[in-house]
């Protein structure tokens, strides 16, 4: 689970960007990506993080071949024009762009009662409005350029069933979910390919932390609700999204692949019943027993 998937070279020659693509699961997808041959531009709002982003990337994987490049961008995915200077920017650096993975995300946990109007649009402004203004800034240099591109959006397993408490999120990243799979209808025919990926826990430090403090974890563990009873490995993502970059994948387009251990099939009305002992499904047993022998009498 922690060993690349694809071959060596797998993404040599292509351009990715990604955003958020400084920290956390956006870094690690990055790191596999130049393992692969791919040049990277990340992105996101501190220059000084991805600056240090972008030196620990290439002294990890720097290659004598001159492939596996790192450019590193300060860009609010919420304004359009540095997202168009990024594109710039990396046409410049790169001379095209193969793909772009809109990971930059903004969550929190609260009774929805308790979000001002303000708090709810930063949410829906960064995961929803970022998302389709760099899918759309780069879908038209595409098109215009007759580049045959990928989008691939990091989505969550309740986009497509809503969840409590995560309201904002839900509606972003429900949003955005649609615009994949409305966009790999209409753009096919330009060779533009849009997938998405719904992760389940990826534990990231700082991410997860807000996410989940130290008292919230204590009564949430997340892996009692997870069938495999572990969390995932970032390069167990890294190697979904690179297939899903890569041309090994080029068949494939308006899906959207959970990879969440089974937790989302947790959701059963009677998968509960897991926390029920071994001696309490005897007593179970034998009532259920007892019971039919009675309607048979």
């Amino acid at each position: 689970m922690n060993q690349g998937m694809l071959r060596e070279g797998a993404l040599q020659g292509k351009t990715i960007i990604v955003t958020g693509g400084g920290t956390g699961l956006g870094k690690s997808m990055s790191r596999y990506f130049l393992q692969l041959g791919a040049n990277v531009t990340i992105c996101s709002r501190r220059q000084n993080v991805l600056d240090e982003a972008a030196k620990e990337l290439m002294d990890e994987t720097g290659r004598s071949d001159g492939s596996g490049q790192v450019l590193a961008l300060a860009c609010d995915v919420r304004n359009p024009q540095e997202i168009e200077n990024v594109i710039a920017e990396t046409v410049n650096r790169f001379g095209r762009i193969d793909g772009l993975l809109n990971n930059s995300a903004g969550n929190f946990i609260s009774p929805t009662e308790r979000l001002s109007y303000k708090a709810f649009d930063v949410i829906v402004d960064i995961v929803l409005r970022g998302t389709y203004y760099f899918t759309l800034a780069v879908g038209k240099h595409w098109i215009e350029n007759q580049i045959k591109g990928t989008v691939l959006n990091i989505s969550t397993t309740y986009a497509q069933t809503g969840s409590g408490y995560v309201v904002p999120s839900a509606v972003a990243k429900g949003g955005a979910l649609i615009m994949t799979k409305s966009l790999a209808a209409e753009w096919g025919k330009y060779g533009i390919r849009l997938n998405a990926i719904a992760p389940g826990p990826f534990p990231t430090k700082g991410a997860w932390d807000r996410l989940f403090p130290e008292p919230l974890m204590k009564l949430m563990d997340p892996t009692s609700r997870i069938p495999l009873k572990r969390v995932g490995e970032h390069q167990e993502l890294a190697n979904l999204a690179a297939y899903l970059l890569s041309d090994f994948s080029g068949f494939v387009t308006g899906e959207c692949i959970t990879i969440d251990g089974g937790e989302v099939l947790m959701a059963g009305e009677f998968n509960h019943l897991e926390q029920v002992s071994s001696e309490m499904w005897d007593v179970i047993e034998q009532t259920i027993k007892q019971a039919n022998r009675a309607s048979k009498s």
